[in-house]
C-alpha cells in the first residue's frame, strides 16, 4: 500500500489503484468544500474546488491509512464513500448554520429600519437579501479568514482521519444530533446582533411619533423615514468594534460544533 502513496516507480497496472486511494482522500475534505459558507458559494467556481480537494487529497494521502485493499476492491468500498461525504458535508452545512446568524439579524434590522427594500442578489448563494445581510456576511468571512479559521478547519479534518480512520464508520446518529444543535446557534446570535440596535431603532421610532403626532406636518415618510436610516447608519457605525468581538465568537463556536462533530468516536 505505502508503495502506492508516491507516483515515481509507481506501474501501470497500480494507476487505478492510485486514482481510488486519491479518491478516498478527497472525499471528506472535498464534500466539506462543497458545502462550506464560502467555498461552496457561487463565487468559488466548481473546477477550483475540484482542483483544490484533489491538492488537499495529495496531501492527506500520504498521512494517512488505508485499509486493506482487497477491502476498497469489494463491496464496503460504497458505505466508505457515503460516510466520508456525509461527514464533510455534516461540517459544512454546520459551518453554514452558524453564519447564518448574521444573515437573520441583518434582515431583522433592515426591516426594522425601513431598509428591507434596499435588497441586491447575494453572490453566494444567488438571492436576494438586504444589504445590510451581505454586509454582515462579509464582515464575518473578513474575520474567519482573517483569524486563520479556515486552516483551524482543515487541519481538524486531517486529525480527524487519525481518530476515524479510512474503513472505520462514525456514529451516524450522534453526528446527526450534534450537527442538528447547531441551529441553535442561529437564534441566540441573531438576537445578541440584533437585540442593542433595534433598541436603539425603538427609541428613535418612539421619539418620531411623539414629534409627528405633536407636528403633523412632519409626517412619517418625509420625516420618519430618512431620520431612522440616518440613526441605523450611525448605529452601525459605533457598534463596529463589538460586532467584531460577537462576530469573533460566533466563529469560535463554529469550530466548536465542528471539533464537536469530528470527535464523535467510531462505532466498534
Amino acid at each position: 500500500m505505502q508503495d502506492l502513496i508516491g507516483l515515481p516507480g509507481t506501474s501501470i497496472q497500480s494507476i487505478s489503484v492510485y486514482l481510488l486511494l486519491l479518491m478516498l482522500s478527497s472525499l471528506r475534505v472535498g464534500a466539506f468544500l462543497v458545502a462550506s459558507p464560502f467555498f461552496g458559494s457561487r463565487m468559488v467556481p466548481l473546477t477550483v474546488r475540484i482542483v483544490f480537494s484533489i491538492a488537499l487529497g495529495l496531501g492527506i494521502m500520504s498521512q494517512v491509512e488505508f485499509p486493506n485493499l482487497n477491502i476498497l476492491m469489494g463491496a464496503s468500498l460504497l458505505p466508505i464513500v457515503f460516510q466520508e461525504i456525509f461527514v464533510g458535508l455534516a461540517c459544512g452545512m454546520v459551518l453554514n448554520i452558524c453564519f447564518a446568524a448574521v444573515i437573520l439579524a441583518g434582515e431583522k434590522i433592515a426591516a426594522t429600519s425601513g431598509l428591507a427594500f434596499a435588497a441586491q442578489i447575494d453572490p453566494t448563494s444567488g438571492a436576494q437579501s438586504p444589504v445590510i445581510s451581505q454586509i454582515f456576511q462579509l464582515f464575518l468571512l473578513i474575520l474567519f479568514f482573517s483569524l486563520n479559521g479556515h486552516l483551524i478547519i482543515f487541519d481538524l479534518i486531517f486529525q480527524s482521519f487519525e481518530l476515524v480512520p479510512l474503513g472505520s464508520f462514525y456514529e451516524f446518529e450522534t453526528v446527526v444530533e450534534k450537527s442538528l444543535k447547531s441551529s441553535n446557534s442561529i437564534y441566540s446570535n441573531a438576537v445578541i446582533i440584533v437585540l442593542p440596535i433595534v433598541s436603539i431603532l425603538f427609541f428613535m421610532n418612539l421619539g418620531i411619533g411623539f414629534i409627528t403626532k405633536s407636528a403633523p406636518q412632519l409626517n412619517l415618510f418625509s420625516f420618519g423615514f430618512p431620520l431612522t436610516i440616518l440613526g441605523t447608519f450611525f448605529a452601525l457605525y459605533f457598534s463596529v468594534d463589538a460586532l467584531q468581538f460577537v462576530f469573533s465568537g460566533l466563529i469560535d463556536e463554529a469550530i466548536g460544533y465542528v471539533k464537536n462533530i469530528l470527535e464523535v468516536s467510531p462505532d466498534g
